[in-house]
């Protein structure tokens, strides 16, 4: 329950994040696994005596990890949801474990947008919803950049006609 006598129900999300946010979640994942990679192959050719123990690991993080940064960018955005109402911001996010996350208008305290190089590159947006709550922000990444900032500013308006004190 809100504040203001709304009953707040857990619900899945209505909207996707934006396609883009695959490619963008593909080049974080592919440099991820591919730094470590690319360094340990160097310094195992560049140390004779520890290339053994250098390569191994490259080898084992390159095949487990590269699949892994392929696939996960897909399954993630099958997952990731999000929905603003006139009383909440809804996310639903997560691979193993899906976290749903419902921040009630009257408990936000501040609406940020992020716009990351990757982010720019894809046309994307991160919009980070604070609340008075401890588990933190509810984020809602991989957005369209204009979407974001309409959704930032219908926030901002919405939580400033929104009675209740955001503590």
């Amino acid at each position: 329950m809100t504040g203001s006598g709304t009953t707040l129900r857990l619900r899945p999300p209505r909207h996707q994040v934006d396609r883009r946010a695959i490619g963008w979640w593909l080049v974080q994942t592919s440099v991820t696994v591919a730094v470590p990679v690319v360094v340990l192959v160097v310094l195992g050719l560049a140390l004779p005596g520890a290339r053994f123990w250098l390569l191994a690991p490259a080898v084992v993080l390159a095949v487990v990890g590269l699949p892994l940064a392929a696939l996960l960018p897909f399954w993630w955005y099958r997952v990731h949801r999000w929905e603003v109402t006139d009383s909440a911001v809804y996310t639903r996010t997560g691979f193993f474990w899906q976290e749903w996350r419902v921040a009630p208008m009257s408990r936000i305290q501040t609406v940020d947008t992020q716009r990351g190089p990757l982010e720019q590159l894809f046309g994307l947006a991160t919009v980070t919803v604070t609340t008075a709550s401890a588990k933190g922000a509810v984020t809602i990444p991989g957005l369209d950049h204009q979407v974001a900032a309409d959704l930032a500013e219908q926030l901002t308006a919405t939580t400033q006609a929104t009675p209740g004190d955001a503590t």
